[in-house]
């Protein structure tokens, strides 16, 4: 694994088109992983709460995957489903990344549990505070796959999503963070790549965000 504190997660450019549930497609060994292993504090989170998270990149859509220990129950709904965003997903175990294509300001929120369910969401920060557009479709996709100690998680996310047209171009660089929640209250961990700070757990740090470089 690299580096938990640096800033720059590198997505990986790909010809081919993958599956969101291909966990096992070959350009995710390639992928740089970075660290998700202090809380939203700066607190190193216990090994056993930590993840990794890779991000590949194609003519379609962004992709990324999450790999996270998993050593306590899953909190996860007794009745996922997965037609429409789960609202309220952020309560439970989930994996989250946060994109900027240009000001940090305006955002696109990307959420995935272990269920498969998903949430998407695009949030503007204004001078009276945060805004969120809770009718956002951005087209993704998310799948999942648990297993004895570890848990899977994707998310494949077309660029229309960003309002774009079409991919990026290589060398070009977004900002972003990538989170995960786990377990219950009074112990639930919320552990961030680039930690917020924030004097409550808070994913919603724009000025915190790293950098997402597409190569």
């Amino acid at each position: 694994m690299s580096d938990e504190l640096e800033n720059v997660v590198e997505a990986l450019g790909v010809e081919e088109e993958i599956s969101v549930s291909d966990f096992g497609h070959e350009a995710w060994a390639r992928a740089r992983a970075v660290r998700i292993a202090r809380y939203w504090s700066g607190e190193v989170a216990p090994e056993s709460r930590q993840a990794e998270a890779r991000v590949v990149w194609s003519a379609s859509a962004l992709s990324v995957l999450f790999v996270c220990r998993q050593e306590e129950p899953l909190v996860v709904s007794d009745a996922p489903q997965f037609a429409e965003k789960s609202l309220g997903l952020w309560d439970r175990d989930v994996c989250e990344i946060f994109v900027a294509p240009d000001a940090p300001e305006r955002y696109f929120e990307f959420e995935a549990a272990p269920t498969g369910e998903w949430l998407d969401l695009a949030i503007y920060w204004r001078s009276e505070g945060r805004e969120t557009d809770w009718l956002y479709r951005s087209g993704m996709e998310a799948a999942a796959r648990v297993e004895a100690g570890r848990v899977n998680v994707a998310m494949r996310i077309p660029w229309s999503a960003f309002g774009r047209d079409a991919a990026p171009r290589a060398g070009e660089r977004w900002r972003a963070n990538l989170y995960r929640a786990v377990g219950r209250d009074p112990e639930r961990g919320y552990l961030a790549w680039r930690p917020t700070h924030a004097p409550e757990p808070s994913f919603h740090v724009p000025e915190k965000f790293g950098w997402l470089e597409f190569k």
